[in-house]
């Protein structure tokens, strides 16, 4: 190799080149500042050898966390995004509540007569940094030219229908978003898709609320899984650059929460063996969002009985969230550990958004009787206690997976 002292004997041709090379690169950075890396490192990451794909390292969510007291706030690396606290903040919402045209009805609370808005105002606090506030532009330009899928049920689709609608108000021009796909009712098994024309991408659903293969059935059971079998809807999400899956309430039914969470597991254990196989990490970020808590009451509806969202039970007249720990659950499903467990056996990558204890505050979310026009309401109207109002408790669910983008460009 040339020592320092043989570089002044090169051909002068040869270190001139070399000048004008380093002179363009240093005007390329200071003209460009770090958007030429924007996409590449947050598309195309290398997986840490000793990476860790559950929740039990960075983002497990814990109740009090650790330490005599609170640190002093710093970035979100290393940082347990998921410990913290809901704080008021007259900044929040993202977007004026009743404003997007992207929120199904069942979610519009504030079109529904909810007017005690204190719900919107609520922003989550991790303990020990700040978690950036989500920036519409600089997401939008993360995703230039991408796909991101959300994979799941409709809690996935309100998360969904939250990340559209923050987009949607940073754009000066709002015409510059468009339904590619037609659009249905939150229920209807199907997948959607909304372009951002001026960033060539989109933001999409794919109905797959047990991620294995559903079989139709005429007899009295309604539906039977494939628990072997991946959901045939893969073959459209599984070339995306961001999938974001959940899967777990309709676990819940009595069907098919017999069995102590043993058809949970298999089905999960077929999903990750798919993604395994079928998803390649330098290409596509996977992220799977944990189980939302549901506030029918009673409060202590015993685990295996847990209501879906249409089976009964009540959560209207709460206005504030649970500031109190003690009046959280004392434990969670089962599905939650199996889940964990599952995600840390894999050799995939997976960010874990851990949003089980932080849902578990916010009591006050839910539509309620607000999932129908007040013309349309009666004493027998059923309540959604499983749903989240938008704006509302998804849009901190966007705000943590913002962040942990950006750390993909650390």
């Amino acid at each position: 190799m040339a020592s320092s002292k043989d570089w002044f004997h090169l051909p002068p041709f040869i270190a001139t080149s070399f000048s004008l090379f380093f002179l363009l690169l240093l005007f390329f950075l200071i003209v460009n500042g770090r958007r030429p890396q924007l996409t590449s490192l947050l598309f195309n990451p290398t997986p840490s050898k000793n990476h860790t794909s559950s929740a039990s390292n960075t983002y497990q969510a814990s109740g009090s966390g650790s330490g005599s007291g609170p640190s002093k706030k710093r970035g979100v690396e290393g940082c347990n995004l998921f410990d913290g606290r809901w704080v008021y903040d007259e900044s929040s919402p993202s977007y004026p509540a009743g404003s997007c045209p992207f929120v199904d009805s069942g979610f519009n609370c504030f079109r529904n007569g909810r007017r005690d808005l204190n719900y919107t105002k609520l922003r989550w606090q991790p303990k020990h940094c700040t978690a950036p506030r989500l920036e519409g532009k600089k997401m939008l330009e993360m995703l230039r030219g991408k796909r991101m899928v959300f994979v799941g049920d409709s809690l996935n689709r309100n998360m969904w229908e939250s990340l559209l609608c923050m987009l949607r108000h940073s754009l000066q021009d709002k015409d510059r978003v468009f339904e590619a796909s037609r659009k249905q009712d939150f229920k209807a098994r199907s997948s959607y898709s909304f372009r951002f024309i001026d960033y060539n991408c989109s933001v999409e659903f794919s109905w797959s609320p047990f991620l294995v293969q559903p079989w139709d059935s005429k007899g009295k059971v309604k539906e039977t899984l494939r628990l072997d079998m991946i959901d045939r809807a893969s073959t459209r999400y599984k070339d995306a650059d961001v999938i974001i899956f959940n899967s777990g309430h309709w676990w819940t039914h009595e069907k098919t929460s017999k069995g102590s969470g043993d058809a949970y597991r298999k089905a999960m254990t077929t999903w990750a063996k798919w993604v395994d196989e079928h998803i390649d990490p330098l290409r596509t970020r996977v992220f799977f969002r944990g189980y939302a808590w549901s506030h029918f009451r009673p409060e202590f509806i015993p685990m295996k009985c847990l209501k879906f969202w249409n089976s009964g039970g009540n959560c209207d007249g709460e206005t504030v969230p649970i500031t109190d720990d003690k009046h959280l659950a004392k434990r969670y499903l089962v599905l939650i550990s199996i889940l964990e467990s599952v995600l840390a056996e894999m050799r995939t990558p997976v960010l874990y958004l851990n949003v089980t204890r932080m849902t578990d505050y916010r009591k006050d979310g839910h539509p309620s009787v607000y999932r129908v026009p007040a013309g349309r309401r009666s004493p027998e109207t059923i309540q959604d206690c499983s749903h989240w109002c938008l704006p509302g408790v998804p849009d901190a669910w966007n705000e943590l997976l913002y962040a942990m983008l950006l750390q993909g460009l650390r």
